[in-house]
C-alpha cells in the first residue's frame, strides 16, 4: 500500500494522497488561482478559501448546464483570470465536471486541478479526465477530456459527508470490483458501509484500490476507444434514469448495475446475479424503479455510446471479468 503523500503520476496529473487543503499554496500561486465550489462546501469550509478567489455555485447536478459554465466565464472575467489561471474545483462530481468543462474551453484553455470532497468523486469523478455538462435529461451529453494536473486528496471531507452520500459511493465500488477486481468484491461482502466509516485506515486503503483499478484502465485508454467503456457498467440505464426521475447518482448506477447483471445472465450466461444484487442491497442502494420505459429507450437512443442501431452495453461474464457487447436497439427496446 502507498504510505506517503505522493500516490503517483498518470498522463500529466499528479496524485496528492492524503494531503491537507491548505497545502495547495505549496502546489499553485494563490493569486494565480481561482477556486470554484459549492455552496454546501462553502458553508461548511468557508474559512479555507480566505486566501483565494472564489467562485461558488448552486448544489446539484440540475446546475451541471451552460447556463452555469457561462455564470462561471463571466465571474473569470471578473477576476482578470488570465491564461496562466488555474481553476480549482473543489467539490463533488458537479463540481469537478464542470470545472474541468470550464477548464477546457476558457480563454481555449486553462489548467486545471482537483480537491474532491465526496467518496464518490474520490474514487470515480475526479479521475480520469472526463468533465462535461447536461442537456435537457441527456447526461454529459456536451464535454471533453481534459487530465487535471493534480488531484489532492483531502479526507477532512469525509468527516462532515451525509450518510446517503457514502452509499451512493458504494455504487461505482461495486461497479470497480464487478468488472476488474473478485477479491475487492469478496472485501466488500464481508465488510459493511459502518466498518469503512469507523476505520480510517480500511477506508483509505478501499480508495486507493478504487483509484488504482480506474487509473488502470484509463492510463491504458485515455479517449475511452476501447477497455475504458468496461467504466461505463451499469451506466447506460443509469444516465437515463438520473436526470428523467432526478435519481442521486449512486442511486441510478445501483439500478443500472441490477439490470445489466439480469441481462448478462441471459447474454453472457453470468451465474452470479443474486451476489450482485444481494450486495447491492447490503449497502443500501436500490435495484428496482417503477419506470416508464418509451421514455427511458428515448434517452437511451440519444446514448453516447450508441452506434449506428446498436448500443454497446457492458455485461459481466464472471465477477471482475467484462465484456462490451453490442445490442440492437430494437432488442433493448423490448428487454426494457
Amino acid at each position: 500500500m502507498i504510505k506517503q503523500t505522493y500516490l503517483f503520476k498518470y498522463s500529466a496529473t499528479n496524485i496528492f494522497f492524503n494531503m491537507p487543503i491548505s497545502s495547495l499554496t505549496k502546489l499553485v500561486d494563490v493569486k494565480q488561482c481561482v477556486i470554484i465550489t459549492d455552496e454546501n462546501i462553502f458553508a461548511l469550509y468557508k474559512v479555507k478559501f480566505k486566501k483565494y478567489n472564489t467562485i461558488v455555485l448552486k448544489a446539484g447536478e440540475e446546475y451541471k448546464v451552460q447556463q452555469t459554465a457561462d455564470s462561471i466565464i463571466k465571474q473569470l472575467l471578473e477576476f482578470d483570470a488570465d491564461r496562466n489561471t488555474i481553476l480549482i474545483g473543489v467539490g463533488g462530481g458537479v463540481i469537478t465536471d464542470i470545472t474541468g468543462y470550464v477548464a477546457s474551453i476558457y480563454k481555449r484553455g486553462v489548467q486545471l486541478g482537483f480537491v474532491p470532497t465526496t467518496l464518490l468523486a474520490m474514487i470515480d469523478a475526479s479521475i480520469g479526465g472526463k468533465n462535461g455538462i447536461d442537456v435537457g435529461h441527456y447526461k454529459n451529453m456536451v464535454g471533453c477530456f481534459k487530465q487535471p494536473n493534480f488531484i489532492l486528496f483531502d479526507f477532512l471531507f469525509l468527516k462532515t459527508l451525509p450518510q446517503k452520500q457514502w452509499q451512493q459511493a458504494f455504487a461505482e465500488i461495486i461497479k470497480h470490483a464487478c468488472i476488474k477486481d473478485a477479491a475487492l468484491f469478496k472485501e466488500i461482502q464481508i465488510n459493511n458501509l459502518q466498518f469503512y466509516r469507523s476505520n480510517k485506515k480500511a477506508l483509505i486503503a478501499l480508495i486507493e484500490k478504487n483509484i488504482v483499478i480506474k487509473l488502470g484502465i484509463v492510463q491504458k485508454d485515455e479517449l475511452e476507444n476501447g477497455e475504458r467503456k468496461l467504466l461505463n457498467f451499469g451506466h447506460t440505464l443509469a444516465h437515463a434514469l438520473e436526470n428523467l426521475y432526478q435519481l442521486n447518482h449512486g442511486n441510478a448506477v445501483s439500478i443500472g448495475i441490477a439490470f445489466a447483471v439480469k441481462l448478462s445472465q441471459k447474454i453472457t450466461g453470468f451465474n452470479q446475479t443474486s451476489a450482485v444484487i444481494e450486495l447491492l442491497n447490503k449497502y443500501n442502494l436500490p435495484v428496482e424503479l417503477n419506470y416508464k420505459a418509451s421514455k427511458v429507450f428515448e434517452v437511451l437512443k440519444k446514448d453516447k455510446k450508441r452506434n449506428q442501431q446498436e448500443l454497446h452495453f457492458v455485461l459481466l461474464n464472471k465477477i471482475g471479468k467484462a465484456v462490451i457487447v453490442p445490442i440492437p436497439l430494437q432488442e433493448i427496446e423490448k428487454l426494457l
